[in-house]
């Protein structure tokens, strides 16, 4: 089994890219348990901020790392929140005021489209001059109020219109087999069994 660091510290993602990736032959080791601390996401895009924290996690460790960077993109508000997503209501926001955030900005917004995206940056050292990039896209609407309790980020708001329930009300296992980092995620398991 190869030991994978992976780049998180959030708990939530963290038993998400684990539950997906099970049975793949890796050991996923949270970085936080190698003592490296999350990386600046200075990237302009998706791709950007993965590569940047995949390849710190590496070179912290000397490890194999994965990241995930992942967002909301809402259509009426030209792709916002994005990739400051996590940061939305600001630096030290939590997903409340980030959803709150949210509703406000979408008040009076009849058209709701969204999709989240998820890119994983897998490289197998920090000067890997092949780094393996997939991205996953999954479709939805913001609702006007949360539902549900489950998930993270913006879940309580993201409606799925093929199970006509947001993110939140999901089972996990559903969630991890339809998710914009399910689909990421069989991606990188297609790229690197091909490889």
């Amino acid at each position: 089994m190869t030991r994978v660091v992976l780049a998180s510290n959030n708990p939530k993602k963290l038993a998400e890219l684990s539950a997906v990736m099970a049975g793949f032959g890796f050991e996923l080791v949270p970085q936080a348990e190698l003592g490296v601390e999350d990386a600046e996401e200075s990237g302009a895009t998706f791709e950007e901020n993965a590569l940047i924290k995949a390849l710190h996690a590496s070179e912290a460790t000397g490890l194999p790392a994965l990241a995930d960077d992942s967002g909301l993109c809402v259509d009426a508000l030209g792709g916002r929140p994005g990739v400051y997503s996590a940061r939305y209501a600001g630096p030290s926001a939590d997903d409340a005021k980030n959803n709150a955030k949210l509703l406000v900005d979408l008040a009076g917004v009849t058209r709701r489209r969204a999709h989240y995206i998820s890119v994983i940056a897998f490289v197998r050292s920090a000067n890997d001059p092949d780094p393996v990039l997939c991205t996953g896209d999954w479709h939805g609407e913001i609702l006007d109020a949360p539902r549900g309790a489950g998930g993270f980020g913006y879940d309580p708001l993201f409606l799925v219109p093929t199970h006509d329930c947001t993110a939140a009300e999901l089972d996990p296992t559903e969630k991890n087999r339809i998710s914009h980092r399910a689909i990421a995620l069989a991606k990188l398991k297609e790229k690197l069994t091909a490889g």
